[in-house]
């Protein structure tokens, strides 16, 4: 028993009485990189395993740099939230700000308003400090 084999480096079209393709189209798989006989114009990989495999590979790709952008993306909110030549410019600064530029947590300025050594404005749903205030308590 013979199989005819279609030559590999033509492409050919024959119209057939039902949807068949008659395409023989030589190209290399993405994947593993062995050369085969492509039977539609838009197959990649020679076989169901290395389009899996592709396929497989093409995620584990996108969850690693999906992970690399989120780590960008939190290294350099942090560096925005610490970064005290922001806080520096300012006249009026806010509990968070006036902590960071002294130092202390958050509650600590808080109980110093409560005990009235430092004054400050409530400014919508914030409370402002003035710098002036916060350098005098140094002097």
């Amino acid at each position: 028993m013979m199989h005819h084999i279609a030559p590999r480096c033509t492409i050919t079209l024959h119209k057939a009485p039902f949807m068949s393709s008659n395409l023989y189209i030589p190209k290399t798989c993405k994947h593993c990189g062995n050369a085969f006989t492509a039977r539609t114009t838009v197959t990649q990989y020679c076989g169901n395993s290395c389009a899996k495999k592709a396929y497989k590979a093409r995620k584990r790709k996108e969850k690693i740099q999906s992970t690399l952008n989120a780590d960008m993306k939190q290294k350099n909110e942090v560096v925005e939230v610490q970064n005290p030549n922001a806080v520096n410019n300012k006249d009026f600064l806010s509990v968070t700000e006036a902590s960071q530029l002294i130092g202390v947590s958050r509650w600590t300025i808080q109980r110093m308003i409560q005990q009235g050594r430092l004054k400050a404005v409530p400014f919508g749903r914030k409370r402002i400090v003035a710098r002036w205030q916060i350098e005098n308590l140094f002097n």
